[in-house]
């Protein structure tokens, strides 16, 4: 059986940070779809790292650590490594599958995940997090992240802290300088409502009429709620998880649904 070609004609915007795009990008051109790279994040270290080396040598002091996405465990392990290793009494948990597998690729244990889903929502719904009563609980994350987990964990009886081990910022670039040099996208992945935001912000007047009408490719209902209250009009298209695999699928999905509606049409 040769090569998948379900992709075929489909030129993609994949907007990932830089460091993060390439295995996304070499999946949607093995099947023979184009990719139009566009970072519209990209991950910086933190500028004060003085209250953070602080909590990271105190890390024995909490019973689990959280980690909210595969930036913060790239960010955060190293630094704690580098203070002696990994506590044996603070257990691990991660937010969803990538994430676990980028803590497990770091030689770490994951001790609470959960059995579906990869956002805030699926991890508190673990029941180990039911009962956190007298817990200190860290969590690993970016700078102004969601506050859900945090909230929600103190309502249950925790006393947590944010270990904030890197920026999201804005790349400099305008999105016209792409548009204008390549195909206009069929498609464009987005994986965070920041990084919509700024998509929408690096677009000039006329761009932004034309990114509003193209279909996005999400990997939750909430950012595709965000997308529809920006004003974007095509139905998100949401990926049933985060990783790669499950974005191809999607694009792959709707690609070949739109084509075939097209065909009927003519």
């Amino acid at each position: 059986m040769g090569p998948r070609t379900d992709l075929d004609g489909i030129v993609v915007m994949v907007t990932r940070p830089a460091h993060q795009a390439r295995p996304l990008c070499e999946r949607i051109e093995s099947r023979g779809g184009r990719v139009v790279c566009f970072p519209v994040l990209e991950i910086a270290a933190v500028e004060d790292t003085a209250s953070l080396q602080g909590l990271v040598r105190r890390l024995s002091e909490f019973d689990l650590a959280v980690f909210v996405s595969a930036n913060a465990v790239a960010r955060g392990v190293p630094m704690v490594l580098a203070h002696g290793g990994w506590p044996p009494g603070t257990q691990v948990a991660a937010v969803g599958e990538r994430t676990a597998g980028e803590l497990v690729r770091r030689g770490l244990s994951v001790d609470i995940r959960p059995e579906k889903g990869f956002d805030s929502e699926s991890l508190l719904a673990v029941a180990a997090l039911n009962n956190v009563v007298g817990k200190r609980i860290v969590i690993f994350r970016g700078q102004g992240g969601r506050e859900l987990l945090a909230e929600t964990l103190r309502q249950r009886g925790a006393t947590v802290d944010y270990a904030e081990v890197y920026r999201r910022v804005r790349p400099m670039a305008t999105l016209g300088g792409v548009l204008h040099t390549q195909p206009f996208p069929h498609a464009i992945v987005i994986t965070s409502g920041d990084g919509l935001h700024n998509l929408l912000d690096m677009a000039d007047s006329g761009d932004r009429r034309r990114l509003l009408s193209t279909p996005l490719v999400v990997i939750s209902h909430r950012i595709g709620d965000t997308a529809r209250a920006l004003g974007f009009t095509h139905p998100p298209i949401v990926a049933r998880q985060a990783s790669d695999e499950a974005i191809v699928e999607a694009i792959g999905d709707w690609w070949v649904g739109k084509n075939k509606t097209e065909s009927k049409l003519q």
